[in-house]
């Protein structure tokens, strides 16, 4: 099979032949439909996620159809239309047996953990588990678009950010993850500030369903900013790129008893952002991460998006080949596209 190959961090990225996959005990192997490319894919060609093991496969957000089943695999038959988590958790560790697949002890993660799916097929390792079902009228670019941004987005904004009508809810960084929360917020009608440094990307970000905005670029104090956009401070503030500046001022723009959730990544000097650790204790605020979605809540994000509350397909912005992914892979970290870019053509 074709895939995209690199045999050392941040070098070259080429086109193989390499060989087909088989279905793991318990797993299955998927003729990859779509597969987004995602800024988590450049962080491990960068070496930042010490589960990579060169040579690698990227790509970890992808929709495609089952193509051969593994011993063991009780639920999926070739021919099926799936989608699955960017974590898929093994379903026998503490962390599952409570409901918390996303932090499984022993994950499976296509692109990480494993080679993923910038390649015409992928060995997917506890599909019982992990698979989701695609609804027939949801395409497999849309479906692809969801693995990684807009589900950790929609368990962000639903579960751990507890987002309700009314509220204000800023998301700093509007690549897509960012973008995906707007959307989301919107929908459970909180009242949605965009931060980024691109104006155009700010207008996108209007049309995903932000009421203000702020360009940080231009703001000297961009948590003052959100403060007096929002009468206060934000309720909920999301950090959706992985910087430590952006990560200071969610947390400084909250107001009293806010919660700050984490979806960026972390990585390089960025590690050990600085905190304003007084305001924390002082204005009781709360800290959390968000890694991802259980494959279990899907059906709830599934089941807005055939309401038609959400729409993730307006989040993609243009589609591309397997071998133009190449680029597309690494000039993530320029942000100088807007919307989510999927793989189509293998």
């Amino acid at each position: 099979m074709k895939a995209v190959v690199y045999r050392a961090f941040s070098g070259p990225l080429e086109i193989e032949q390499v060989p087909d996959p088989l279905p793991p005990e318990g797993g299955v192997v998927l003729k990859v439909m779509a597969s987004g490319v995602c800024l988590s894919d450049w962080h491990g060609w960068q070496g930042h996620d010490p589960d990579v093991v060169l040579p690698h496969v990227p790509g970890h957000e992808l929709a495609g159809t089952v193509e051969a089943v593994g011993e063991g695999v009780t639920n999926w038959h070739p021919g099926d239309r799936v989608t699955l988590p960017f974590v898929c958790g093994c379903g026998h560790c503490p962390q599952c047996e409570s409901g918390n697949q996303q932090v499984c002890d022993h994950q499976f993660q296509p692109g990480f953990t494993h080679w993923g799916s910038f390649a015409e097929y992928v060995a997917i390792h506890y599909a019982d588990d992990n698979l989701v079902r695609l609804p027939d009228d949801m395409d497999f670019p849309t479906a692809a678009s969801l693995g990684c941004r807009f589900a950790t987005s929609f368990r962000a904004i639903v579960d751990q950010g507890r987002v309700s009508e009314g509220e204000w809810v800023v998301v700093h960084g509007c690549g897509g993850v960012g973008l995906s929360a707007i959307m989301i917020a919107a929908a459970l009608g909180a009242r949605v500030v965009a931060v980024d440094i691109s104006d155009d990307t700010l207008e996108f970000a209007k049309e995903m369903g932000a009421v203000a905005t702020v360009n940080a670029n231009a703001a000297t104090d961009t948590a003052g900013a959100v403060r007096d956009l929002t009468g206060g401070g934000a309720h909920v503030s999301v950090d959706a790129i992985g910087n430590a500046g952006a990560c200071f001022n969610s947390i400084d723009g909250l107001r009293k008893r806010g919660r700050h959730i984490q979806i960026g990544l972390m990585a390089g000097d960025d590690q050990a952002p600085r905190i304003p650790m007084h305001k924390v204790i002082a204005n009781e605020l709360e800290i959390r991460g968000s890694h991802g979605m259980q494959a279990y809540r899907y059906d709830e994000m599934l089941a807005m998006i055939s309401a038609g509350k959400l729409a993730p397909a307006k989040l993609i912005g243009r589609t591309i080949k397997l071998d133009e992914s190449i680029a597309a892979l690494t000039s993530m970290h320029d942000f100088d596209t807007t919307g989510v870019t999927i793989i189509t053509e293998f």
